[in-house]
């Protein structure tokens, strides 16, 4: 090749369009309020990007998403919420490459490994999807009483719940606190990994083009401990996991959420690709029970 036509295929190369990734809140994404950014890299250091640093103020206008989309997501049937989730599992599948990518590097994880990460993902989102109108069968009951009367006990959502999402697993662990939140028609404020936050972020953009109303998940990037201590003390956050928290701050965050009564799932070993049960499904669930004479 000549050098005239090596500089004529120097000078037809373009530069690559680097991605910014925003927060997800109230099916928009905005820019953290406090216009703060921090690096994030691989396992070995490598930069990836700069992601949204949250602030108190993005933690409590996620609160206020949650809490305007409640009425409507848990007012949905159990059917049309199975629809949504399933949904999700759709646009993630046609989205696989880019999500094992983006896995790969933030796990540091082989391409095979990756994708197979993605694929469980993809099918943990079915799973719950499935749970949906299901999920009364084992948690409602018929009971039974001393008296001319119907007892009934159905399952209902607790409400806002608050999510710190796992540290290591990046995505597969995110998807497994998220789902079966929401299934149950919870609204959720989502903490992505410190570490690893951008398929979280990444998320969001699936889940604006899914059909699920906007508010009922919102994601927000940065330093867990700033971000989920007025998360933990909040009034109107009903729940909280601590799946991302060290013992420290689950300690303390668990301090802050007893002055409104939460509902919290404290943090412990998990195997993310193991079977998930019913555990996290029923845990943010409220039981109503219900009266009714007998006919004569």
């Amino acid at each position: 090749m000549s050098d005239k036509n090596e500089k004529a295929d120097k000078s037809a190369e373009r530069l690559g369009v680097l991605k910014t990734y925003k927060l997800f809140v109230g099916g928009k994404f905005p820019r953290s309020e406090s216009g703060r950014v921090y690096e994030v890299t691989d396992p070995e250091d490598k930069w990836l990007a700069n992601a949204p640093l949250s602030s108190r103020k993005d933690a409590r206008d996620a609160v206020v998403a949650a809490r305007k989309a409640f009425g409507g997501w848990s007012g949905a049937t159990a059917y049309n919420r199975g629809q949504i989730l399933y949904r999700v599992a759709e646009m993630l599948e046609g989205r696989r490459a880019q999500f094992a990518r983006e896995v790969a590097d933030a796990e540091g994880l082989g391409k095979s490994k990756a994708a197979a990460v993605v694929d469980a993902a993809v099918d943990r989102w079915v799973w719950y999807a499935g749970w949906s109108d299901k999920v009364a069968q084992i948690a409602g009951a018929a009971n039974p009483v001393a008296g001319p009367y119907f007892n009934l006990s159905t399952p209902e959502p607790t409400g806002v719940v608050a999510v710190l999402a796992p540290q290591e697993s990046s995505f597969l662990g995110l998807v497994s606190v998220i789902a079966p939140a929401i299934v149950t028609g919870n609204t959720t404020v989502v903490v992505a990994s410190e570490r690893a936050p951008l398929p979280a972020l990444s998320l969001g953009e699936v889940l604006a083009t899914s059909d699920l109303p906007g508010g009922v998940v919102n994601i927000l990037s940065g330093r867990t401990a700033e971000i989920a201590a007025p998360l933990a003390a909040h009034q109107d956050v009903n729940a909280i996991d601590l799946a991302g928290a060290d013992p420290e701050l689950a300690r303390t965050l668990e301090e802050a959420a007893a002055d409104n009564l939460k509902r919290v799932v404290r943090p412990q070993p998990v195997d993310w690709s193991a079977d998930p049960g019913t555990g996290r499904l029923l845990s943010f669930l409220e039981t109503k029970t219900v009266w009714h004479p007998m006919g004569v």
